[in-house]
């Protein structure tokens, strides 16, 4: 991870490819979705949107997250209110890079979920490329929680949250 601190954006890239192969072949069965797709999903009103799950720690959620997303805990989630609702509804399930989220998109796809996604590459690869991230659903912010310092070195430097809260 010092390497992909050191040369920047070309091996970030290579990593975070690296990581979402590895999160296909363990969850194979799981539906992917590009964080491009996943946008223009967002922007398209004659498609019916998705319910949107944050798999992270509420610390992770609380530094900014993907509008409208729901946090789910990725240790305990609870999905009694969504087993009340339409099992036709899509969803789309994100954390970090994208291995906590494949983990609870398993666990709903097992509970009867038919259109279940897993965000490849999760809010890192989104917060990456630019796209908006949320504090609350109306205050944008820029900054990601890291998860960890070596984690963090998979987002770029300026969307790096650097306070004292890292797992």
């Amino acid at each position: 991870m010092k390497l992909i601190k050191r040369s920047g954006y070309g091996l970030r890239n290579i990593a975070l490819s690296l990581i979402q192969y590895l999160i296909s072949s363990k969850f194979g069965n799981i539906s992917k979705i590009t964080t491009t797709e996943f946008a223009e999903w967002l922007l398209d009103a004659t498609k019916p949107q998705p319910l949107v799950l944050d798999a992270r720690s509420q610390v992770e959620y609380d530094v900014s997250h993907i509008q409208t997303a729901v946090r789910v805990d990725p240790l305990a989630p609870d999905f009694t209110a969504l087993l009340s609702g339409s099992h036709n509804t899509p969803i789309v399930v994100y954390c970090s890079v994208g291995y906590r989220s494949a983990k609870i998109a398993q666990q709903l796809k097992n509970l009867g979920f038919p259109q279940v996604f897993n965000l490849s590459g999760g809010i890192f690869q989104w917060a990456n490329e630019g796209r908006p991230i949320f504090k609350d659903d109306t205050s944008p912010v820029t900054l990601v929680h890291p998860y960890d310092a070596m984690w963090g070195n998979l987002l770029k430097y300026q969307y790096r949250d650097k306070s004292n809260h890292i797992n």
